[in-house]
């Protein structure tokens, strides 16, 4: 096969566009990708201070790279990056020495949390008290809820107008599917491409990858020479998520574009939900906004005991 764009030897064969491309010409068509996802829904502004949230592994990588050389164009923005520390011994320490690594490389500062500093005790601490204490959440559950509080505390603090995750159109799918299982119609209609509007004390999400497909991402890596996570979070395969993400690696094998089908539908209901009103106040403990009078993080470590 030969590549669509240069007519060199082909290396990746895309089914959803039916097109070949070189390890050089299918970069190029994910960084463009990429840049017409943040100009379609105007994900960034010339002067946004942004912060992306960073992992070390794969697509967060991706993420860094491409956010670097489309602001580039846009000397008004800042950029900086933030990992957390969930504290999982033999896991993280990839992540965070290949952060700096790149950070490094592409000229962003690198900032690092932990949920031993924000909440007190370190993701397996927060486990094994919650197995103490019979509570019925996975590692999966406390790990998503603190995480996101770390995110938008530190980000706050480093003066960021916007936080971009590495979320893909595998993500995406995933979640979506989750919510509609869970019966959670909210969070399903307002999983939408364009940033989460603004409530006091939030910062605005973006997620520029959210139309590339997982293995896309992977390739962009592994083309860029990028060193990736060897070993898998120990808690990983307790997670719902973990279930749904075979269960759709399966149906895409056997029906091509279903991922797709499926965030496409989540932008639709999105649009349709786009006059939903949720009532936004500030959490009784903490301050950190939430629809609620306490905030989910400070629910759970109000279960088990602890204070953030």
């Amino acid at each position: 096969m030969q590549c669509v764009k240069c007519g060199a030897k082909a290396v990746y064969y895309s089914v959803y566009s039916g097109h070949s491309f070189c390890a050089k010409c299918f970069m190029k068509s994910v960084e463009q990708r990429v840049r017409a996802t943040i100009n379609r829904y105007k994900l960034f502004d010339p002067e946004d201070r942004i912060v992306i949230a960073i992992s070390g592994g794969k697509d967060s990588q991706v993420l860094a790279t491409i956010i670097a050389k489309v602001e580039k164009d846009f000397p008004g923005a800042t950029l900086s990056a933030l990992i957390v520390d969930e504290g999982v011994p033999g896991y993280r320490d990839f992540g965070l020495r290949r952060s700096k690594e790149l950070c490094d490389e592409l000229g962003i500062e690198l900032t690092t949390t932990s949920f031993k500093e924000l909440f007190g005790y370190s993701l397996p601490e927060i486990v094994s008290i919650a197995e103490q204490k019979g509570v019925s959440l996975g590692a999966c559950t406390f790990c998503g809820i603190l995480r996101r509080r770390a995110i938008n505390v530190k980000a706050k603090e480093l003066g960021a107008t916007k936080v971009a995750t590495g979320h893909n159109l595998d993500d995406e799918a995933q979640t979506a599917l989750m919510n509609l299982l869970r019966g959670d119609v909210v969070r399903l209609l307002r999983l939408g491409p364009k940033p989460v509007e603004e409530f006091p004390g939030f910062v605005p999400r973006v997620k520029p990858l959210r139309y590339i497909p997982e293995k896309e991402t992977t390739l962009y890596a592994y083309f860029k020479g990028y060193p990736l996570y060897e070993v898998e979070c120990p808690y990983v395969r307790e997670s719902m998520r973990d279930e749904i993400r075979s269960i759709l690696n399966e149906i895409e094998g056997r029906h091509p574009g279903t991922k797709y089908a499926i965030v496409r539908a989540a932008d639709r209901l999105s649009a349709m939900g786009a006059s939903l009103k949720v009532r936004v106040g500030s959490c009784k403990y903490c301050g950190e906004p939430t629809s609620r009078d306490v905030c989910r993080a400070c629910e759970l470590l109000e279960v088990l005991g602890v204070t953030s």
